[in-house]
């Protein structure tokens, strides 16, 4: 009996031992974050152009370049169409495209898969019209746009002025008012 109320004496120590270390690191907002979401809104000191999309198979576009883009606010998101969590946010994103494309609004799927059958484009294709998609669409089964972009979780979002560059970025579902309202600030935005 003593031996077993000293091992768990000795895992619930070790618990709050890590738990302790987590909590002083601030690792604990890189565990749970993404499970809550975050987002952040750059100030114009930290501005920098936005990382290229790498080459991948395009659906509902021919392969578009974020030079090509300059004069359009481009959202950016990320995504897997096996992700419960993207599903939850595609109603937004495609109101989004039906709402402001014509006002000056480009808005870009990258599929950085999770599961092998996420890699099979054919597959995406099938996702891509069964969800009603009707904006570009990358896939980016080698990660490369994902690496540069520095994304670390499904759907991460961002936001990219007139200029090319990343204002502002979210990692989860939610803060869909915010989005918009940065959406239609960025629109209105003169290009400089």
């Amino acid at each position: 009996m003593d031996r077993r109320k000293n091992m768990l004496i000795g895992i619930v120590v070790g618990v709050a031992i890590v738990a302790a270390s987590v909590y002083a690191t601030g690792f604990t907002k890189q565990l749970v974050g993404p499970f809550f979401g975050s987002s952040i809104e750059h100030k114009s000191s930290e501005l920098a152009a936005a990382p290229e999309l790498a080459a991948g198979d395009w659906i509902n576009s021919e392969p578009l370049k974020l030079k090509d883009l300059r004069g359009r606010v481009v959202l950016i998101e990320f995504w897997t169409f096996g992700c419960y969590n993207c599903r939850n946010t595609l109603p937004f994103v495609k109101s989004w495209n039906d709402r402001y494309r014509d006002q000056g609004l480009t808005i870009i799927g990258v599929h950085s898969p999770e599961f092998d059958e996420e890699r099979i484009v054919e597959n995406l294709r099938r996702e891509v019209v069964s969800l009603g998609i009707r904006y570009p669409v990358v896939s980016d089964n080698a990660y490369q746009t994902w690496n540069a972009y520095k994304v670390e979780a499904w759907p991460t979002t961002f936001l990219l002025d007139k200029q090319g560059r990343i204002r502002w970025m979210r990692v989860g579902e939610g803060d869909y008012d915010e989005t918009e309202r940065l959406i239609q600030k960025l629109l209105a935005e003169n290009e400089t």
